[in-house]
């Protein structure tokens, strides 16, 4: 039995922040279901938006923002997102991130700007990537998630009020509710040590989801092993609402190589002047968009698709060879070794690159402070929805909101535990005394690959009526088999993330069958058009759209 005033379930950029922000004043656990560098934040390599060149503006980056998200953004929530940028970067400044500055030699256009901020910010080097109309990108060359997940962690591994857990994996939230108790408040959860294989008990005052999101739901992703939508399903099985689920960002630029797994080509090289180009090096993004290949990344990777298929070709080709050798290794450095270890020198050759599934845009329902619908829970990160980037996310504006949610969370949680001083009630420990260990472990993983498989043929990046309704019936085959699975066995990490995965694949296709137009991520080809007005996607438990 752990007791802590804070757990936090997920250890990437918005948990830890979070983490650092509140263990001053409170005893924080965080739990990590791998190594701690297993999540999405230490592989990210584009940067973070922020307003700090002064030809650019809090006006501009919110335009821009609700430009993507093809008018499903909440306004409000990315008026105020965006107007605490240049707080987060001054923060993680003074954390000590090493963020790229300016050389003294660098004439580029559009990085001479002057400090734009209140917070005495040196001038950072900015980069510009689709969607954005100014250069506004903050990064540590193309590693910008391991420069930041690195310093945040180091800086927890040295800060008294914080528990790191590893290899640890939450089971699901324990609500007052679900104990028969008076409330509803969530007052902990259960979570699978990967090294004893038991089931330990976590009780907490205020619990944080920020586990990242769901894109190991597609055979194709970018994502780490680790990216299954626990916090989503665990949330939904709790009581929570979930919004826009269907809008499922899928990268256009992942390295087409047999031996490269899940290796992503930053949009920022098309940002240097990078092109798309066909097989036989026709470039074809301005066919499809002004904007070409900065236009946001829901047409990019649709044009892709569509080339693919028109042509019958495996990828296309990203070309950034035209540059100066040494202008490429210094932008771009652990792309350029990467390819290398494939035998492709980007300073000389065109990358081939296919789209794959890259961010979840929807989530668990929530407002500016992370709070969710259950009291005592909030979720932050990629595991939630804040309405930031409607039906089509901007890049790099998801590492700005996991830093300004996590602050505005910590503030509600530190005001919460101060006013109240009530003690919490017991929590029976896991009981797994009906249950047997499975002889059987090749149920779960054939139900994971053809769960896969499935939902890239049937709900990727152009989906059809007859292609969701067999996604669904299918679905719905696969969830009972799990439930009986889970029922009978000893619990393992295969078996949680292969349960909360499919529970999280029907939560998309259900909202896909909802969504009676094409908006953003979300293209139907059977309804091509969009509708005049634009309305969020929300499922409920209590309405029983899922089980």
């Amino acid at each position: 039995m752990h007791d802590f005033d804070i757990l936090i379930i997920g250890s990437g950029a918005a948990g830890l922040s979070l983490a650092l922000k509140t263990a001053d004043k409170a005893r924080v656990a965080v739990l990590s279901k791998g190594q701690l560098n297993q999540g999405a934040t230490f592989w990210a390599q584009g940067g973070i938006a922020a307003v700090l060149d002064e030809n650019d503006s809090i006006d501009a980056h919110i335009e821009d923002t609700l430009n993507s998200g093809a008018g499903l953004c909440n306004y409000n929530m990315v008026k105020h997102i965006v107007e605490h940028s240049q707080e987060a970067i001054a923060w993680l400044v003074e954390q000590g991130v090493p963020f790229t500055v300016i050389p003294p030699d660098d004439a580029h256009p559009g990085t001479d700007q002057q400090p734009l901020n209140s917070h005495n910010l040196k001038p950072l080097h900015l980069t510009r990537e689709g969607g954005h109309s100014h250069r506004r990108i903050i990064h540590a060359t193309d590693a910008t998630g391991r420069a930041v997940f690195e310093t945040l962690r180091d800086k927890a591994l040295n800060t008294a009020g914080i528990t790191l857990f590893e290899r640890h994996l939450a089971v699901d939230l324990i609500t007052e509710e679900k104990l028969g108790l008076d409330g509803k408040a969530c007052i902990g959860a259960y979570v699978y040590n990967n090294d004893t294989e038991e089931v330990e008990t976590f009780k907490a005052r205020c619990v944080v989801l920020a586990s990242g999101g769901a894109s190991k739901a597609y055979l194709y992703t970018t994502n780490p092993d680790s990216a299954t939508g626990d916090g989503i399903a665990m949330a939904w099985r709790a009581g929570c609402r979930v919004s826009n689920m269907e809008f499922n960002q899928f990268h256009p630029t992942c390295l087409f190589h047999p031996h490269a797994k899940s290796f992503l080509i930053s949009e920022a090289l098309r940002g240097e002047g990078a092109t798309l180009e066909l097989p036989d090096g026709t470039r074809f993004m301005p066919q499809f968009d002004d904007r070409a290949e900065l236009a946001p990344r829901d047409i990019v990777a649709r044009a892709i698709d569509h080339e693919m298929k028109r042509l019958g070709c495996d990828c296309v080709y990203l070309n950034i060879s035209h540059k100066p050798t040494e202008f490429i290794k210094s932008h771009f450095p652990t792309i350029h070794a990467r390819c290398l270890e494939y035998g492709i020198d980007i300073t000389k050759e065109r990358i081939p690159v296919v789209p794959a599934a890259h961010y979840t845009c929807g989530g668990v329902a929530v407002d500016k402070f992370g709070r969710s619908d259950i009291p005592g829970l909030y979720a932050i990160g990629e595991t939630s929805c804040t309405g930031l980037h409607g039906a089509n996310r901007m890049a790099s504006n998801s590492l700005l909101e996991c830093f300004v949610l996590a602050f505005g969370a910590a503030d509600d949680i530190l005001a919460k535990l101060q006013s109240d001083q009530g003690g919490k009630p017991e929590i029976p420990e896991w009981d797994h005394s009906r249950v047997t260990q499975s002889h059987e472990e090749v149920v779960v993983a054939h139900n994971w690959d053809e769960l896969r498989r499935m939902m890239w043929d049937y709900v990727g990046i152009v989906r059809s009526n007859r292609r969701l309704d067999r996604a669904h019936n299918r679905l719905l085959l696969l969830e009972q088999e799990v439930r009986d699975y889970y029922a009978s066995h000893r619990v393992s990490r295969d078996l949680l993330e292969l349960r909360n995965l499919i529970l999280v694949a029907r939560l998309i296709v259900d909202s896909a069958r909802l969504r009676h137009e094409s908006r953003g991520l979300h293209f139907n080809i059977d309804v091509p058009d969009r509708l005049p007005e634009a309305h969020d996607t929300v499922l409920s438990p209590l309405t029983g759209s899922a089980s």
